[in-house]
């Protein structure tokens, strides 16, 4: 992998799930940091890598499913597996309507948590890599020429490159010369890649230029 090695973060008060959990995982050889409380989970440096967390319902101070909430008010995408001793369905549904990976009443069977875990992770990765993925677009958008960028706004509302011209006050051969420079800046191979990467960017008809 060219990316950082994936990392479980265990958040859960009672010390023998915890290390339960975490000797199950490194015994795989997955990376795991383990916690007491959201408040040591807070106060710790995250990974640079895949991540999900395995979060208790009911923890010391903040409780997990308070921690799930403001997670998601800050939209911090975390994947969330929930382990509890004291869930009802209630809990269970609030959980999963919010994102949960999974909601595991123990005493769960190793190979549950473990397969919620091979999700979550992959769930993260994917996100990091639409994430990379858009910043190499923004840096591409970000070289293009003030005319460059209009013109790519115009070109997603599906106009031609004649009325872009007439739109403009240029030469229609003008905004086909831009286009062409533009798509070759943005890496775009056609004109409907080139709308994909604009959407991404949500790139509105009253997008300007900032002064």
């Amino acid at each position: 992998m060219s990316e950082q090695n994936p990392t479980v973060l265990v958040v859960d008060d009672d010390p023998q799930v915890r290390d339960s959990i975490g000797q199950l995982l490194q015994s795989l050889g997955i990376d795991t940091q383990l916690f007491a409380s959201v408040r040591d989970f807070l106060k710790s440096e995250k990974p640079d890598g895949p991540t999900c967390l395995v979060l208790d319902v009911r923890l010391p101070g903040r409780s997990g499913l308070d921690f799930q909430r403001e997670l998601a008010a800050a939209k911090k995408e975390l994947p969330i597996i929930f382990v509890t001793g004291h869930g009802d369905i209630p809990m269970s549904v609030q959980a999963m309507k919010r994102g949960a990976i999974e909601f595991l009443t123990k005493p769960y069977r190793d190979q549950d948590l473990l397969d919620a875990i091979e999700v979550g992770l992959a769930r993260d990765r994917a996100r990091r890599e639409r994430e990379k993925a858009l910043a190499s677009i923004k840096e591409r958008f970000e070289k293009l020429t003030s005319r460059e960028r209009e013109i790519m706004v115009q070109v997603n509302q599906g106009r031609l490159c004649k009325q872009i011209a007439g739109d403009l006050g240029i030469a229609e051969t003008t905004v086909k010369v831009h286009r062409s420079h533009l798509m070759r800046k943005m890496k775009a191979r056609s004109l409907p890649e080139l709308s994909r990467m604009a959407d991404k960017l949500k790139l509105a008809p009253e997008w300007r230029q900032s002064a």
